[in-house]
């Protein structure tokens, strides 16, 4: 944060930033209980502690690991923009790859125990959002990180991919709800009702995933803690800038 900005302005930011962490963390940590405690815990040999890595790297990687790289453009405000775009692209790689062994995982389970894969809502949201992410992922490589556009298609698409971020982070978790809720009624649809111990878990672990989204969302689009411009912002703003008011933005 800015040591230009207002000090309760600092502070909360600071206590909103530690609370999303707390959250986050806590939602790995739960889902590895989950699986831990309740499935036997984790295998890579095609059996059912092999789909436990699923739900953890699902939780790690498209959740957690996606909403810190989004953060990372408020934590790091002053801090060259180059360098935070490089931890930003990490991170999301980082969480990509994470991501490919919990699908692996599933469809490795799915193929030794002869289930069908890709038949549920659950599925379906999640492929989409995976597919979404990746290509969020190359297309901001291309036009951020290692630039292949002009400084108008970037500015253009900037909005875009600042977007696109925030809804796939709401598509994740969204997608996460709805594979622990298949999760517990292929699990424990007799005593789910009773107020059974995994499923009050898994319930919690719910409501901690849907906490982190909406602090993430709160972090990610308040005025005060956005990123001060510098001099290459200036310059994406004011191609930016001409367009959304109906000019002609010159190509440089």
């Amino acid at each position: 944060m800015d040591d230009s900005a207002p000090r309760p302005v600092r502070s909360m930011f600071a206590w909103l930033v530690g609370a999303s962490q707390v959250l986050g963390l806590a939602s790995v940590v739960l889902t590895g209980v989950w699986m831990g405690h309740f499935h036997k815990g984790f295998a890579w040999d095609g059996s059912a502690q092999e789909f436990n890595l699923h739900p953890l790297c699902m939780v790690l990687g498209l959740v957690f690991l996606h909403g810190d790289a989004i953060l990372v453009y408020r934590v790091f405000r002053n801090e060259a923009k180059r360098n935070v775009k490089l931890l930003h692209g990490i991170i999301h790689l980082l969480a990509l790859i994470i991501s490919i062994i919990g699908f692996a995982a599933v469809f490795d389970f799915h193929r030794a125990e002869k289930i069908p894969d890709m038949y549920s809502l659950h599925s379906w949201c999640g492929m989409a959002t995976f597919v979404l992410f990746c290509l969020q992922w190359v297309m901001g490589l291309l036009f951020f990180l290692f630039p292949v556009a002009s400084s108008w298609l970037r500015a253009s698409f900037l909005p875009i991919h600042v977007f696109c971020g925030l809804v796939l982070l709401v598509m994740a978790i969204g997608s996460c709800l709805l594979g622990i809720t298949e999760k517990l009624l292929f699990s424990i649809m007799p005593t789910y009702s009773l107020f059974d111990r995994e499923g009050v878990l898994a319930n919690i672990l719910g409501i901690l995933l849907v906490c982190f989204g909406v602090l993430l969302g709160y972090l990610i689009t308040r005025e005060e803690y956005r990123r001060p411009p510098n001099p290459e912002e200036e310059s994406l703003s004011v191609h930016f800038k001409t367009l959304i008011e109906g000019g002609s933005p010159t190509r440089p």
